[in-house]
């Protein structure tokens, strides 16, 4: 049988294990990324990882600014693909993912129909979820809603942040989308649909949505600082400036702090929530290092009782 054609369109480094071994096993013809981005202070083109690791595996890359563009749908049309494959990449028109004979799939960061949007790896540990994983579908017009393929599952511990379960999901996509594509080439496959009053949204992250809310429980902020470490990182107001969060650890101190109150002695930083404290383990003061607590408090000549905002 012959090699199918195979498309791949991804952007973050989330999505380079499974080119590579889609590539290993099947071949990619193309990869269709994001344009290069202007980064750092001399603003310099930097290309998506993506793109590095195609072009390193000798794979041709398209990077469209607009996705609708006739020039690019037609060259897809030309090349006559198989199937798309799509992680962590952009919403794709109709024009598009209807072209594959034989289907365009997405994996997503979540179960299905769990947590559709553009960040289910952070919701899930937000909202203390101990289950998380990865599902493949069928792309179609309305974001993260197509049939069912397969799942994949992992479990979240109470320590877990985003970024671990970021690192736990990566490579089990790579197998994911390997089992998705033989799966299609078989033509033995019946997709599920989604159900759809099971659904939870995972918005965006913006500044507005990822500070923190002292008067929420101690768990609910452990539980959320975890899920937006180390990106895109929660974060209050400290003496007027951002202070970022990274890690923090429920407190074993009986001393009561209201909401959002602090109070830093003997190299801790304990924080109230509304039904216990906290303790601060890693942050990042506003045009400083990420840092442990102790190297902070070793330079802190600051009031040790206050207030966040």
């Amino acid at each position: 049988m012959k090699k199918p054609k195979i498309v791949f369109m991804g952007t973050p480094e989330f999505s380079v294990p499974s080119l590579e071994a889609i590539h290993d096993k099947y071949g990619v013809s193309l990869v269709i990324t994001v344009p290069d981005k202007q980064q750092g202070r001399g603003l310099k083109l930097s290309p998506s990882p993506v793109k590095v690791k195609a072009l390193e595996l000798g794979i041709p890359v398209l990077q469209p600014a607009v996705l609708k563009e006739e020039s690019f749908i037609n060259e897809l049309k030309e090349l006559a693909p198989d199937i798309i494959v799509v992680i962590a990449f952009r919403i794709l028109p109709k024009e598009i993912f209807t072209i594959p004979c034989v289907a365009t799939f997405n994996i997503h960061g979540s179960l299905l129909p769990k947590y559709r949007g553009a960040a289910p790896i952070n919701w899930a540990i937000i909202n203390g979820e101990n289950t998380s994983g990865l599902t493949s579908f069928i792309i179609q017009e309305k974001v993260d809603t197509g049939n069912m393929l397969l799942t994949k599952m992992v479990d979240i511990d109470d320590e877990m942040t985003a970024g671990d379960l970021h690192d736990k999901l990566m490579p089990l996509s790579a197998v994911l989308s390997l089992e998705t594509i033989e799966l299609l080439l078989s033509g033995n496959f019946q997709p599920i649909k989604q159900n759809d009053p099971l659904s939870c949204p995972a918005p965006k992250l913006t500044k507005d949505n990822t500070k923190i809310n002292w008067t929420d429980s101690a768990a609910n902020v452990k539980n959320f600082i975890r899920g937006l470490s180390p990106y895109p990182t929660s974060w209050t107001k400290f003496d007027g400036e951002v202070l970022k969060v990274f890690l923090v650890k429920f407190s074993t101190e009986s001393y009561k702090l209201e909401p959002g109150e602090y109070y830093i002695n003997d190299n801790r930083f304990i924080v109230g929530c509304s039904d216990g404290n906290i303790e601060l383990l890693s942050i990042q003061p506003q045009n400083k290092k990420r840092m442990l607590i102790r190297d902070f408090i070793n330079g802190y000549r600051g009031d040790c009782r206050g207030r966040f905002a």
